[in-house]
């Protein structure tokens, strides 16, 4: 649905994408993950045909980005939403709706049934004649996401979809976008919220003006977070020395007594081990062996967050 050949963008002297070459399939939802200024935003609006290319070349439902006839149907078929929702808070939900219907080429009648439908999916028929100066954060942000939806995009760009709401308000619109995906929808997604990207979706690119890393969230973690895959222990009880005698064993890296955030003051123990599938059966072996009581053992990967910083750094 998303293709990209060495696409770049120059602002004079400054380089802002270089050299981006993704692709993103139909059904996604696909994560686009960098810091401030790293030329996120500059990407999309390159996608959505609304900023011409320096270099490179782009194709959104085989469509080029670049001839004019190519742009306005590419324009035809997304939506977008942007960080500043920019609707009209002195009309109402529906006569919002209804405006923007219309410019996307809706006859009234098409306008009116599209309008209504989508604001009963949204749950936001009860205030539709309820001026949008009045709605909440999260209220605006499902209007506008509404809006982008009115003429049935295949592609939806949404860039930081969730920035500035509160957990409930952003909860609401993380639950709109799942809802976009199992109806098709193929979901192009610039956040800097790594809970909600770890979450919604099912690869992210990692982008600093270049690519960086592009996988699935759980192949991130795995493959960048292999030095510091640990095992948690949790006892029933402290047993003094227990630390030493797991170290000296040939296949632990390290171990040593941690304390829990979930349980301040329970007994339990961190442990590195040189291959975990293989050595937790002999983990769990030398624990019994020792006399500790074991509660619970799990493993724990690094965050998408800790993925990111180190990849960004």
């Amino acid at each position: 649905m998303i293709r990209t050949e060495n696409l770049s963008r120059r602002f004079g002297e400054n380089l802002a994408v270089d050299n981006l070459s993704i692709e993103v399939r139909e059904g996604e939802i696909f994560g686009f993950l960098g810091p401030n200024g790293a030329g996120k935003t500059t990407t999309i609006r390159m996608l959505c045909a609304l900023v011409m290319p320096s270099a490179g070349r782009a194709w959104i439902n085989n469509y080029e980005v670049g001839p004019e006839n190519s742009n306005n149907k590419i324009r035809e078929s997304i939506g977008l939403l942007t960080e500043a929702p920019g609707l009209y808070e002195a009309l109402n939900a529906l006569e919002n709706m209804l405006f923007y219907a219309q410019l996307y080429g809706l006859s009234y009648k098409e306008a009116r049934q599209r309008s209504e439908e989508t604001l009963r999916w949204l749950d936001l028929w009860r205030w539709r004649k309820s001026p949008v100066g009045t709605y909440s954060k999260g209220m605006k942000q499902k209007l506008a996401i509404g809006r982008a939806l009115l003429h049935q995009p295949k592609v939806l760009f949404l860039d930081e979809p969730t920035a500035s709401l509160d957990a409930e308000a952003a909860f609401a619109v993380r639950e709109a976008i799942l809802s976009l995906k199992e109806a098709g929808r193929t979901i192009f997604l610039s956040t800097h919220n790594m809970e909600e990207a770890n979450r919604l979706c099912d690869r992210i690119a990692i982008f600093k003006q270049r690519l960086l890393q592009l996988d699935t969230p759980i192949n991130l973690r795995r493959h960048f977070g292999l030095e510091e895959r640990r095992i948690v222990v949790r006892l029933r009880q402290q047993l003094e020395g227990l630390p030493g005698k797991l170290s000296g064993l040939d296949f632990v890296k390290s171990a040593g007594w941690l304390e829990l955030e979930e349980a301040p003051g329970t007994p339990a123990l961190e442990i590195k081990l040189l291959e975990p599938e293989e050595n937790n059966p002999q983990l769990v072996r030398a624990l019994v062996e020792a006399g500790a009581e074991v509660q619970y053992l799990e493993e724990r990967t690094p965050s998408l967050e800790e993925v990111y910083l180190a990849i960004i750094k």
